[in-house]
């Protein structure tokens, strides 16, 4: 036993301690000059328990009770009545110490949360609390919030291609792919899986601070982020621009070999490669590039969480490449067949823009959501956020509902939903059999209730939906079941169509109404990151910069931290020849009509610098340099004027065809 805990007992050694077979009798001690005997009747668990209080109060005790040990040892003769009383103060004074709620450790906590309260300040917390809402939110519902709760198992891949392919066959080929160099720890994701290739993430430039915080409900808020770039960053990211207005990839590529987590440069290199039909590539810098986003976190960014709503505003030019990367990684999880994942990335993107939806996820969800066979989740998502997003008006919408119902064993619903989508747009039906490879009946193919919607009657806005459904959802239709489905309800369509059904004049008279206005930023911008096949974004004419894939249309009230660099390029559309724009590749920025300005406006300068030390000089002084100046710019101009007109007067020869050589040689 230690020497501390006897001392506390008022022992000496452990000799000296007895516990004596009788548990009745009362605790008692006898003090005498010569040889010390104590009888002590203790509970053996009391050590464990007096060894559970704070180093101060043991401290405390120690003092006071090694002091009455001297004390007693030195008045050994004294009775038992004055050992009784001391030990009842003794008592007394511990059980005060037990009532006071405060001791030098104790004040632990108050440090942790003063600490707590400086790195929220550090952060850009602004408030302690959650104040309450100014104006009620929509997208705060509870079922809402619950439909666009994300599952953190469903955001990784890998979980779901082990429950296709087995944990065995994945596991194999990461094994495969995995390197001996590779790093032995990597920090933990939830949005992508960390490879060992890439390299460390460091300090890239990037922190997210938290805004504000708003209370929605009494146990839910609303976090409002903005991701900040540092100064570092943003000089690179200058570059990054100047690179682009390049039209030369390896720019872009110097840039990713100094700063490998630059978030703009890794998006547009990925687009380059995925032209090159290099995919593996293209989706692995889209995933660093989450990776470098998800390394700078704010602690209480947490999109997981069911009482905190997180959100980010596509205005802050900061945010976009979050916003992006996400769908792009989207896209790719779901063209490798990982639905549910893709599902649950939608969730992710709604959930931090609810109101604008920057990318139009919504005609995205509804197909991952049929593909991964949620069909009681798209039922409840339609039917609480219809009144708010009027999703009534999309055709994606439109036609998928009913197919939810349908394969959730709801018949008699599906056929009445199936015939108001076919009635509300009948443009889908023929490029949709067409796409699925099904010829239609005679008598489909040749009512004019479907023949007479084609792409040149139909208005822009409307065309652009109906040709994203189809390119992309297709593939719905091409199940069994399904094709003889909607065959049945078609000729149930047309006999309506015969009857003259008020419903009919109806829905082309709000046809007329709803899509005659110019198509939302939000789906020009999906259409372009999306690149389905066959759909071509219909750019506004005011739009004259060019659409880079790493912020492609910007907001019209946009935030703007960085503007892009102002390059001269009136050659390039004053002088459309072959020859030119061949030249032209080799220095892109290179501006004939530019240059002849610059030596015109600079020979002025040296005349005059000339004139003012004429005094000084005769015949070959400044007289000759002005002469060979005048000289000079009589050269360049001549040499300009004549390669103007040859660029202008070179035409390819006429080849002749083979059978105007047959006629002159007879």
């Amino acid at each position: 036993m230690s020497s501390r805990v006897l001392r506390k007992l008022g022992l000496q050694t452990e000799k000296d301690l007895i516990i004596p077979g009788d548990e009745a009798s009362d605790t008692e001690a006898d003090f005498s000059s010569g040889g010390t005997k104590k009888k002590l009747n203790i509970n053996r668990y009391d050590l464990l328990n007096q060894q559970s209080h704070s180093e101060s109060e043991v401290k405390e005790d120690d003092d006071h009770e090694t002091t009455g040990s001297v004390n007693a040892s030195e008045a050994g003769g004294e009775n038992k009545d004055a050992q009784k009383r001391k030990k009842k103060k003794k008592k007394k004074k511990c059980s005060s110490k037990a009532q006071n709620p405060r001791s030098s450790e104790d004040n632990f906590e108050d440090e942790v949360e003063r600490s707590v309260r400086e790195v929220n300040q550090i952060l850009g917390e602004p408030c302690k609390q959650a104040t309450p809402a100014s104006e009620p939110d929509v997208f705060t519902s509870s079922n809402k919030i619950k439909l666009l709760a994300v599952e953190p198992k469903f955001l990784n891949a890998n979980n779901e291609l082990k429950r296709m392919f087995g944990s065995r066959v994945v596991h194999a080929e990461t094994n495969s792919k995995r390197k001996s160099r590779g790093r032995a720890h990597v920090k933990q994701t939830i949005l992508v899986n960390v490879k060992d290739t890439w390299p460390p993430v460091g300090k890239p430039g990037i922190s997210m601070k938290l805004l504000n915080k708003t209370a929605f409900s009494s146990e839910g808020s609303i976090l409002q982020f903005v991701f900040e770039h540092s100064v570092q960053y943003q000089q690179v990211q200058m570059k990054f621009l100047e690179a682009v207005e390049s039209l030369n990839p390896d720019n872009i590529v110097m840039i990713l070999n100094s700063n490998s987590y630059h978030v703009d440069a890794l998006l547009q290199l990925s687009e380059l490669c995925r032209h090159s039909e290099d995919f593996t590539m293209a989706a692995d810098l889209v995933e660093r590039a989450l990776y470098c986003f998800e390394s700078c976190f704010h602690p209480s960014f947490n999109f997981t969480s069911p009482n905190t709503l997180c959100r980010l505003d596509y205005c802050k030019q900061e945010n976009r490449g979050f916003f992006i990367a996400l769908f792009k990684h989207t896209l790719s999880v779901g063209n490798h067949a990982c639905y549910r994942t893709a599902l649950e990335l939608c969730k992710v993107l709604l959930s931090l823009d609810p109101e604008t939806d920057p990318l139009a996820v919504i005609l995205l969800i509804d197909f991952y959501a049929l593909r991964a066979q949620e069909y009681d989740w798209l039922i409840r998502f339609y039917n609480e956020w219809e009144p708010d997003r009027n999703l009534s008006q999309l055709p994606n919408f439109k036609y998928s509902l009913p197919v939810a119902h349908f394969q959730n064993n709801d018949p008699e619903t599906a056929h009445a939903l199936l015939q108001e989508a076919l009635i509300m747009f009948p443009m889908v039906l023929l490029p949709l059999l067409e796409k699925c490879a099904i010829q239609p009946d005679s008598r489909v193919q040749n009512h004019p209730f479907f023949t007479a919607h084609s792409p040149k009657t139909t208005s822009p806005s409307l065309q652009q939906l109906v040709s994203l459904y189809v390119e992309r959802s297709y593939h719905v239709w091409k199940e069994s079941e399904l094709l003889p489905w909607l065959e049945s309800n078609v000729l149930l369509v047309l006999d309506q169509v015969d009857k003259g059904l008020p419903c009919i004049e109806e829905a082309k008279q709000k046809r007329q109404r709803l899509y005659q206005a110019t198509i939302p930023r939000s789906i020009l911008r999906h259409v372009v990151l999306s690149d389905v096949k066959n759909v071509t974004a219909i750019i506004p004419e005011d739009t004259r910069s060019p659409i880079f894939n790493f912020d492609p249309l910007p907001p019209l009230d946009s935030v703007n931290l960085y503007s892009r660099p102002n390059t001269s390029r009136i050659g390039v559309i004053d002088n459309p020849h072959t020859l030119s724009i061949f030249f032209r590749s080799f220095m892109p920025t290179f501006n004939v009509n530019q240059a002849a300005q610059e030596a015109a406006v600079a020979l002025p300068d040296v005349l005059q610098g000339g004139g003012a030390d004429g005094g000084a000089a005769e015949g070959g002084g400044v007289g000759g340099v002005a002469s060979a100046s005048v000289d000079l710019r009589r050269s360049v101009n001549s040499l300009i004027d004549a390669m103007r007109d040859l660029l202008s007067n070179i035409h390819m020869p006429d080849v002749q065809d083979d059978g105007d050589v047959e006629d002159e040689e007879d």
